[in-house]
Protein backbone atom coordinates (compact mmCIF):
# COMPACT_ATOMS: atom_id res chain seq x y z
CA UNK A 1 0.00 0.00 0.00
CA UNK A 2 1.37 3.41 -0.97
CA UNK A 3 1.45 5.79 1.96
CA UNK A 4 0.86 9.53 1.49
CA UNK A 5 4.23 10.26 3.17
CA UNK A 6 7.62 8.62 3.36
CA UNK A 7 8.12 6.50 6.48
CA UNK A 8 11.71 5.70 7.54
CA UNK A 9 12.79 2.08 7.49
CA UNK A 10 14.25 1.07 10.84
CA UNK A 11 17.03 -1.47 11.29
CA UNK A 12 15.47 -4.04 13.62
CA UNK A 13 18.89 -5.24 14.77
CA UNK A 14 19.50 -1.84 16.36
CA UNK A 15 16.21 -1.88 18.27
CA UNK A 16 15.41 -3.48 21.64
CA UNK A 17 14.59 -7.21 21.36
CA UNK A 18 10.97 -6.82 22.46
CA UNK A 19 10.26 -4.47 19.55
CA UNK A 20 11.43 -6.92 16.91
CA UNK A 21 8.33 -9.02 17.44
CA UNK A 22 5.16 -6.98 17.83
CA UNK A 23 2.57 -9.70 17.21
CA UNK A 24 1.35 -9.63 20.81
CA UNK A 25 0.95 -5.86 20.74
CA UNK A 26 -0.97 -5.97 17.46
CA UNK A 27 -3.30 -8.55 19.00
CA UNK A 28 -3.91 -6.32 22.02
CA UNK A 29 -4.54 -3.35 19.74
CA UNK A 30 -6.90 -5.24 17.47
CA UNK A 31 -5.02 -4.15 14.37
CA UNK A 32 -2.40 -5.77 12.14
CA UNK A 33 -0.03 -3.27 10.51
CA UNK A 34 1.06 -3.66 6.91
CA UNK A 35 3.99 -1.30 7.46
CA UNK A 36 5.72 -2.33 10.69
CA UNK A 37 7.83 0.84 10.63
CA UNK A 38 4.77 2.89 11.61
CA UNK A 39 4.17 1.26 15.02
CA UNK A 40 7.91 1.25 15.65
CA UNK A 41 8.03 5.00 15.09
CA UNK A 42 4.91 5.42 17.25
CA UNK A 43 6.77 3.76 20.13
CA UNK A 44 10.04 5.64 19.64
CA UNK A 45 10.80 8.47 22.05
CA UNK A 46 12.95 11.42 21.02
CA UNK A 47 15.57 10.34 23.56
CA UNK A 48 16.28 7.36 21.27
CA UNK A 49 16.06 9.21 17.94
CA UNK A 50 15.71 12.99 17.85
CA UNK A 51 14.63 13.00 14.19
CA UNK A 52 12.45 9.93 13.67
CA UNK A 53 10.22 9.56 16.72
CA UNK A 54 6.56 9.55 17.69
CA UNK A 55 6.01 13.31 17.95
CA UNK A 56 4.49 13.91 14.50
CA UNK A 57 2.33 10.79 14.80
CA UNK A 58 1.22 12.00 18.23
CA UNK A 59 0.10 15.29 16.68
CA UNK A 60 -2.02 13.42 14.13
CA UNK A 61 -3.36 10.93 16.65
CA UNK A 62 -4.36 13.67 19.09
CA UNK A 63 -6.56 15.28 16.44
CA UNK A 64 -8.09 11.96 15.40
CA UNK A 65 -8.79 10.97 19.00
CA UNK A 66 -10.62 14.22 19.65
CA UNK A 67 -12.90 13.75 16.64
CA UNK A 68 -13.59 10.07 17.37
CA UNK A 69 -14.45 10.64 21.03
CA UNK A 70 -16.54 13.74 20.24
CA UNK A 71 -18.59 11.85 17.65
CA UNK A 72 -19.06 8.86 19.97
CA UNK A 73 -20.30 11.06 22.82
CA UNK A 74 -22.58 13.02 20.49
CA UNK A 75 -24.25 9.81 19.31
CA UNK A 76 -24.34 8.06 22.71
CA UNK A 77 -25.84 10.90 24.69
CA UNK A 78 -28.34 12.83 22.53
CA UNK A 79 -29.81 14.63 25.56
CA UNK A 80 -26.52 16.06 26.85
CA UNK A 81 -25.78 19.74 26.23
CA UNK A 82 -22.51 21.05 24.81
CA UNK A 83 -20.97 21.76 28.20
CA UNK A 84 -21.58 18.27 29.54
CA UNK A 85 -20.31 16.65 26.34
CA UNK A 86 -17.18 18.80 26.48
CA UNK A 87 -16.45 17.75 30.06
CA UNK A 88 -16.91 14.07 29.22
CA UNK A 89 -14.61 14.42 26.23
CA UNK A 90 -11.98 16.20 28.34
CA UNK A 91 -12.08 13.34 30.85
CA UNK A 92 -11.73 10.71 28.14
CA UNK A 93 -8.82 12.28 26.25
CA UNK A 94 -6.83 13.55 29.24
CA UNK A 95 -3.46 12.11 30.14
CA UNK A 96 -4.70 9.98 33.03
CA UNK A 97 -7.21 8.18 30.81
CA UNK A 98 -4.69 7.60 28.03
CA UNK A 99 -2.36 6.03 30.59
CA UNK A 100 -5.13 3.53 31.40
CA UNK A 101 -5.31 2.64 27.70
CA UNK A 102 -1.52 2.35 27.52
CA UNK A 103 -1.53 -0.09 30.43
CA UNK A 104 -4.29 -2.14 28.80
CA UNK A 105 -2.05 -2.47 25.75
CA UNK A 106 1.08 -3.10 27.85
CA UNK A 107 2.81 -0.29 25.97
CA UNK A 108 5.50 0.15 28.62
CA UNK A 109 6.98 -3.17 27.46
CA UNK A 110 7.45 -1.87 23.92
CA UNK A 111 8.57 1.74 24.37
CA UNK A 112 11.83 2.57 22.60
CA UNK A 113 13.75 4.90 24.88
CA UNK A 114 17.23 6.32 25.15
CA UNK A 115 19.48 5.11 27.95
CA UNK A 116 18.92 8.19 30.11
CA UNK A 117 15.15 8.03 29.75
CA UNK A 118 15.09 4.32 30.57
CA UNK A 119 17.16 4.84 33.71
CA UNK A 120 15.00 7.81 34.65
CA UNK A 121 11.82 5.72 34.76
CA UNK A 122 10.58 6.63 31.30
CA UNK A 123 8.68 3.38 30.83
CA UNK A 124 6.24 4.43 33.54
CA UNK A 125 6.21 8.15 32.74
CA UNK A 126 2.60 9.20 32.22
CA UNK A 127 3.33 11.75 29.50
CA UNK A 128 5.26 9.22 27.40
CA UNK A 129 2.60 6.53 27.77
CA UNK A 130 -0.17 8.96 26.83
CA UNK A 131 1.77 10.33 23.87
CA UNK A 132 2.44 6.80 22.60
CA UNK A 133 -1.27 5.98 22.60
CA UNK A 134 -1.97 9.03 20.45
CA UNK A 135 0.97 8.19 18.18
CA UNK A 136 -0.36 4.66 17.63
CA UNK A 137 -3.74 6.12 16.67
CA UNK A 138 -1.98 8.24 14.06
CA UNK A 139 0.00 5.21 12.89
CA UNK A 140 -3.14 3.10 12.42
CA UNK A 141 -4.74 5.87 10.38
CA UNK A 142 -1.74 6.23 8.08
CA UNK A 143 -1.34 2.47 7.68
CA UNK A 144 -5.01 1.77 6.95
CA UNK A 145 -5.74 5.09 5.23
CA UNK A 146 -9.25 4.57 6.54
CA UNK A 147 -10.97 6.64 9.24
CA UNK A 148 -13.50 3.91 10.08
CA UNK A 149 -10.67 1.46 10.79
CA UNK A 150 -8.92 3.69 13.30
CA UNK A 151 -12.26 4.68 14.82
CA UNK A 152 -13.16 1.02 15.42
CA UNK A 153 -9.85 0.45 17.22
CA UNK A 154 -10.16 3.54 19.40
CA UNK A 155 -13.76 2.82 20.38
CA UNK A 156 -12.82 -0.74 21.33
CA UNK A 157 -10.02 0.55 23.57
CA UNK A 158 -12.31 3.09 25.24
CA UNK A 159 -15.48 0.98 25.47
CA UNK A 160 -15.33 0.32 29.21
CA UNK A 161 -14.28 3.89 29.96
CA UNK A 162 -17.35 5.59 28.48
CA UNK A 163 -19.63 4.31 31.23
CA UNK A 164 -17.04 4.79 33.97
CA UNK A 165 -16.59 8.43 33.04
CA UNK A 166 -20.33 8.94 32.74
CA UNK A 167 -21.04 7.44 36.17
CA UNK A 168 -18.44 9.42 38.07
CA UNK A 169 -18.70 13.12 38.83
CA UNK A 170 -16.77 14.76 36.03
CA UNK A 171 -14.77 17.64 37.44
CA UNK A 172 -14.18 20.55 35.14
CA UNK A 173 -10.50 21.02 34.44
CA UNK A 174 -9.09 24.52 34.20
CA UNK A 175 -9.07 24.60 30.39
CA UNK A 176 -12.75 23.61 30.28
CA UNK A 177 -13.68 26.21 32.90
CA UNK A 178 -11.81 28.93 31.03
CA UNK A 179 -13.44 27.99 27.75
CA UNK A 180 -16.92 28.00 29.27
CA UNK A 181 -16.32 31.37 30.93
CA UNK A 182 -15.23 32.96 27.66
CA UNK A 183 -18.10 31.41 25.72
CA UNK A 184 -20.58 32.66 28.30
CA UNK A 185 -19.28 36.21 27.68
CA UNK A 186 -19.23 35.65 23.91
CA UNK A 187 -15.46 36.07 23.75
CA UNK A 188 -12.93 34.30 21.54
CA UNK A 189 -11.45 31.03 22.78
CA UNK A 190 -7.96 31.04 24.34
CA UNK A 191 -4.85 30.35 22.27
CA UNK A 192 -2.18 28.08 23.74
CA UNK A 193 1.36 27.94 22.39
CA UNK A 194 4.52 26.16 23.46
CA UNK A 195 7.01 29.03 23.58
CA UNK A 196 10.05 27.21 24.93
CA UNK A 197 11.37 23.85 26.03
CA UNK A 198 13.97 23.79 28.79
CA UNK A 199 16.47 20.99 29.24
CA UNK A 200 16.54 17.54 27.74
CA UNK A 201 14.53 14.38 28.31
CA UNK A 202 13.76 12.94 30.78
CA UNK A 203 13.80 16.24 32.69
CA UNK A 204 12.43 18.49 29.96
CA UNK A 205 10.19 21.39 30.97
CA UNK A 206 7.58 22.92 28.65
CA UNK A 207 6.84 26.65 28.77
CA UNK A 208 3.37 27.44 27.44
CA UNK A 209 1.62 30.76 26.90
CA UNK A 210 -2.11 31.36 26.97
CA UNK A 211 -3.56 34.41 25.25
CA UNK A 212 -7.12 35.66 25.52
CA UNK A 213 -8.70 38.65 23.82
CA UNK A 214 -10.98 40.30 26.33
CA UNK A 215 -13.02 43.43 25.84
CA UNK A 216 -13.31 45.77 28.79
CA UNK A 217 -13.02 49.39 29.88
CA UNK A 218 -10.19 50.11 32.34
CA UNK A 219 -12.40 52.54 34.27
CA UNK A 220 -15.65 50.62 34.46
CA UNK A 221 -14.37 47.06 33.96
CA UNK A 222 -17.13 46.65 31.42
CA UNK A 223 -16.36 44.93 28.14
CA UNK A 224 -16.11 47.51 25.36
CA UNK A 225 -12.66 47.57 23.73
CA UNK A 226 -10.27 44.79 22.67
CA UNK A 227 -7.20 44.06 24.73
CA UNK A 228 -4.93 41.05 25.17
CA UNK A 229 -4.44 39.07 28.36
CA UNK A 230 -1.34 36.88 28.38
CA UNK A 231 -0.01 34.40 30.94
CA UNK A 232 2.71 31.76 30.87
CA UNK A 233 3.28 28.61 32.88
CA UNK A 234 5.65 25.66 33.01
CA UNK A 235 5.09 21.93 33.33
CA UNK A 236 6.74 18.58 32.77
CA UNK A 237 4.34 17.98 29.88
CA UNK A 238 2.50 20.20 27.44
CA UNK A 239 -0.85 19.23 28.93
CA UNK A 240 0.19 20.10 32.47
CA UNK A 241 1.60 23.46 31.39
CA UNK A 242 -1.61 24.29 29.51
CA UNK A 243 -3.73 23.49 32.57
CA UNK A 244 -1.55 25.71 34.73
CA UNK A 245 -1.84 28.48 32.15
CA UNK A 246 -5.61 28.17 32.19
CA UNK A 247 -5.66 28.40 36.00
CA UNK A 248 -3.53 31.54 35.85
CA UNK A 249 -5.72 33.07 33.16
CA UNK A 250 -8.89 32.37 35.16
CA UNK A 251 -7.36 34.16 38.14
CA UNK A 252 -6.32 37.08 35.95
CA UNK A 253 -9.55 37.77 34.08
CA UNK A 254 -12.34 36.57 36.37
CA UNK A 255 -12.60 39.91 38.17
CA UNK A 256 -12.41 41.85 34.91
CA UNK A 257 -15.57 40.35 33.50
CA UNK A 258 -19.04 41.46 34.64
CA UNK A 259 -21.19 38.90 36.48
CA UNK A 260 -23.35 36.72 34.29
CA UNK A 261 -27.08 37.25 34.47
Amino acid sequence: MNLPITIPTFNLKKLPPQVRQLTALFYQMGYQFDNVNLPIMALMHRSFDSEHNYERLEFLGDALLGVIIAEALFLRYPDYNEGRLSRLRASLVREETLVIIAKQLNLSDYLILGVGERKGGGRQRASILADSVEALIGAIYLDSQNFDTVKACVLAWFEDLFEKVKEQKVLKDAKSRLQELLQAHQLALPRYEVTETIGNAPNQIFVVSCQVEIIFDNKTAKPIAPTQALVTAQGESRRIAEQRCAEAMLAKISDLLPPLR
